[in-house]
C-alpha cells in the first residue's frame, strides 16, 4: 500500500484513464487486483493502526469501484473533478419538449396492464438513456463542455426516476 495515495482521484486510484467512456473490464479487473492488495482479510494478523489503513483503503477502492462503473455516477464525479455542481436537487428548469415527455412517460407507465408493456417500456427508456449517454460521453470527453454535461445529468437523473416507477409497475402487476 506504500504507492497509494488518499489524495488520487478514482480514476488514477484504479489506473484508468480519466473520462467519460470506461472500459469496463479494465474497471473490474483493476479493483480487483487493487482490493486483493488492501483487502482487511490480509492485515489481519498486523496491528490495529495497519488494520484500520487497510479497512480505510478497501472503503476507498470500493467507493471509487462504484462511481466508476455507473455512467451517472461516473459523470457526475467527472464534473466534481472540473469543479461543476450538476444542481440536480436545485435546478430542475429543463426544456418543455422534455417536460412533455416526461408526463408521456408517466402517462405510458400508468396506462400499462401487463409486463410485455411494462417490458417495452423499459427497453424504450433503456434506449434513450443510452443516447443520452453517448451525448454525456461527447459532452465531456470530445467537447469538454462540462455545462451541458451536467444538463445531460440532470435529465438523466429524470429517466432513473421513470425506470424506478416501471420497476415499481412491474411489482404492481406481478400481484
Amino acid at each position: 500500500m506504500q504507492h497509494l495515495d488518499f489524495k488520487d482521484n478514482f480514476f488514477i486510484l484504479l489506473s484508468l484513464p480519466v473520462g467519460f467512456q470506461v472500459d469496463l473490464q479494465q474497471l473490474e479487473q483493476n479493483f480487483r487486483a487493487l482490493q486483493a492488495q488492501v483487502h482487511p482479510d490480509k492485515f489481519s494478523h498486523l496491528p490495529e493502526a495497519e488494520r484500520r489503513v487497510s479497512m480505510q483503503w478497501s472503503t476507498r477502492v470500493n467507493e471509487a469501484y462504484q462511481t466508476l462503473r455507473k455512467p451517472i455516477d461516473r459523470a457526475r464525479y467527472l464534473l466534481s473533478l472540473q469543479g461543476v455542481d450538476t444542481q440536480e436537487e436545485t435546478n430542475t428548469a429543463m426544456p418543455m419538449d422534455f417536460l412533455m415527455q416526461q408526463m408521456e412517460w408517466r402517462e405510458s407507465i400508468e396506462a400499462a396492464k401487463t409486463s410485455a408493456q411494462l417490458e417495452a417500456l423499459l427497453a424504450e427508456l433503456n434506449q434513450e438513456m443510452n443516447r443520452l449517454q453517448q451525448q454525456l460521453a461527447l459532452a465531456i470527453d470530445d467537447q469538454h463542455d462540462y455545462l451541458a454535461a451536467a444538463g445531460i445529468v440532470r435529465k438523466l437523473k429524470f429517466f432513473e426516476k421513470l425506470a424506478e416507477e416501471i420497476d415499481a409497475s412491474f411489482d404492481l402487476i406481478d400481484y
